[in-house]
């Protein structure tokens, strides 16, 4: 993805502001103007466990942002600022990039994910990217399952000038995937992206059909798939934390995209997912636009998350 545009860091700090609220409010009024001491740490890591960051990570950053302000009265902004740095510190380690132009030819990007997670939305939000940085993109259309989500795929294949493959409904995905693939190879296209079904109530089913497809991309191009990323809904909160156990532990997911930002009082569950995970997150998602869908920065989420705003750098 190309880097943040004008406007997302007041669509970000938008999408998060129910966590914002509910968190800096409460942290505002516990600490302000008073010198912090252990109570008010224990105090602050149930918040940040409230928040849905969960207890490891809320541990470690209330134990970091006890060491910058213990024993010291603080401002309000002072304390979001404390607060950020300790957060952003928690994350940095877990971000990743995503940059399929830097790659080989075709790049061949896979997307995981339960239905109803915005997954296809994504495919085609990244699509249009690619497309208007003028490279040459096909779509396949592997969730064989859903005649609507085909119908979508479709729909954001011609709104990004993205040439798109498909088969009937009921149609094995996995040999989808291997047209796809000689396609793009024979064709001469910077990048494949390979939407699948989405069917964590059959997950074995699911997994024996994504590492099909695996199997049969790799006979085409022995490297495929280059980026296998695994879309997240943040609304779910903490059942993203199961779905990244049994999507992380069965095919080789490469990095994360969370979604969904902006639909969310508990926007901290990225940072248990972050912590959970072996993949980095890449992408985050806080809205329906192709520009609301933007490359992870640490800094920007935690300064956003506590409800602070841009820095000047």
């Amino acid at each position: 993805m190309v880097e943040s545009k004008p406007g997302w860091w007041r669509r970000l700090s938008e999408g998060l502001s129910r966590t914002s609220r509910q968190m800096s409010d409460q942290v505002v009024k516990a600490f302000v103007a008073r010198p912090l001491d252990q109570a008010q740490l224990d105090a602050l890591e149930d918040m940040l466990i409230e928040a849905d960051l969960g207890p490891r990570a809320a541990a470690r950053i209330a134990r970091e942002f006890g060491a910058q302000r213990f024993g010291k009265a603080c401002t309000d902004v002072e304390i979001k600022e404390a607060l950020a740095e300790a957060i952003a510190a928690e994350l940095a380690p877990r971000a990743g990039r995503f940059e399929p132009l830097s790659g080989p030819r075709p790049y061949v990007v896979l997307f995981i994910g339960v239905n109803g997670s915005g997954k296809t939305t994504t495919l085609g939000k990244i699509a249009a990217d690619l497309t208007g940085r003028g490279a040459k993109v096909l779509i396949a259309a592997g969730d064989t399952f859903r005649a609507a989500a085909v119908e979508q795929l479709k729909v954001w294949s011609d709104r990004a000038g993205a040439s798109f493959i498909s088969r009937p409904n009921g149609a094995d995905a996995a040999g989808l995937a291997f047209d796809a693939a000689r396609k793009a190879k024979d064709e001469g296209f910077d990048v494949l992206l390979i939407d699948t079904a989405g069917r964590l109530q059959n997950k074995q089913d699911l997994m024996d059909e994504l590492t099909k497809m695996i199997r049969v991309l790799r006979k085409v191009e022995p490297e495929a798939p280059h980026e296998v990323l695994l879309v997240l809904d943040a609304t779910v909160g903490r059942n993203a934390l199961a779905q990244e156990d049994i999507f992380g532990n069965a095919i080789g997911v490469t990095g994360l995209v969370v979604t969904k930002l902006d639909g969310t009082a508990r926007g901290g569950v990225l940072v248990p997912v972050a912590e959970a995970s072996d993949s980095p997150i890449k992408l985050i998602g806080v809205g329906e636009g192709i520009e609301d869908l933007q490359p992870f920065d640490p800094a920007a989420f935690a300064r956003s998350l506590v409800g602070l705003a841009e820095t000047s750098a």
